[in-house]
């Protein structure tokens, strides 16, 4: 008899929709918004971790691309006259910055002047300073999303979770039944409820450990080329004084 009433609860199991859309559809209101919100944080996620490699990989791709030409042993101005009102990457808005502030203080013929070369030193400084971190900051725009999502999706799949444990017992002391086809779709959905919240969590956080290592790495890149260029500056400086 036992075996009879078992095998008639596995049927009678069999018979419910547990795929995806079935769940979704058969799930409580509340789990149905935490399901839409971790598959729209999902979706979102992965259109800024696509547009992150994208960008990364371009502008490490351009400063490749700029410090063979900074290196070539060409004239600055002329390289600044080349790119300096088309500057598109970071390195190259770092050159046109300095170079902008450098040829202006040239041009009122102030550079010469010794009273006057610390405070144009300090000047080109500032203005790197000023032009990595905005530039840093471009680069780490919608970072924190990756960040948010990858911290608390997997609650807010818990959330879900715990709302569909919950629809379950309610269901069983409604029914006063145990038998699987009472159980069975509300664990499913609780359980979907959690997989969508790791879904949208481990991509996330992954990608995110990743573009803060690249970010850091590319900052440190721009700052170690903003101190070789400020080195430059100051001796054609002292070049031109001994002139």
């Amino acid at each position: 008899m036992n075996q009879e009433v078992i095998a008639e609860q596995f049927a009678n199991a069999g018979s419910i929709d547990l795929s995806m859309w079935g769940l979704f559809l058969r799930a409580d209101i509340v789990v149905q918004i935490v399901m839409i919100a971790l598959l729209f944080a999902s979706i979102w996620c992965w259109a800024i971790i696509f547009e992150k490699w994208i960008r990364y990989r371009r502008v490490s791709r351009q400063a490749d691309e700029f410090e063979r030409q900074f290196w070539s042993g060409g004239n600055l101005e002329t390289l600044y006259d080349e790119i300096g009102a088309d500057a598109n990457h970071p390195m190259s808005v770092l050159f046109a910055g300095a170079m902008r502030e450098w040829r202006r203080t040239a041009e009122r013929g102030l550079a010469r002047r010794n009273n006057l070369r610390a405070g144009l030193q300090e000047r080109i400084s500032q203005v790197m300073r000023i032009t990595i971190d905005r530039e840093v900051d471009r680069l780490e725009r919608y970072l924190g999303v990756l960040a948010t999502v990858g911290s608390t999706a997997p609650f807010v799949g818990l959330f879900g979770t715990v709302w569909g444990i919950m629809n379950s017992f309610q269901s069983i002391a409604a029914t006063n039944n145990t038998s699987l086809s009472v159980v069975a779709p509300g664990i499913a959905e609780a359980l979907f409820a959690t997989a969508l919240g790791l879904v949208a969590a481990i991509p996330a956080t992954v990608a995110y450990n990743k573009f803060a290592n690249d970010i850091a790495r590319y900052a440190t890149r721009l700052e170690g080329f903003a101190g070789e260029f400020s080195a430059i500056m100051s001796r054609q400086l002292d070049e031109g004084d001994s002139d």
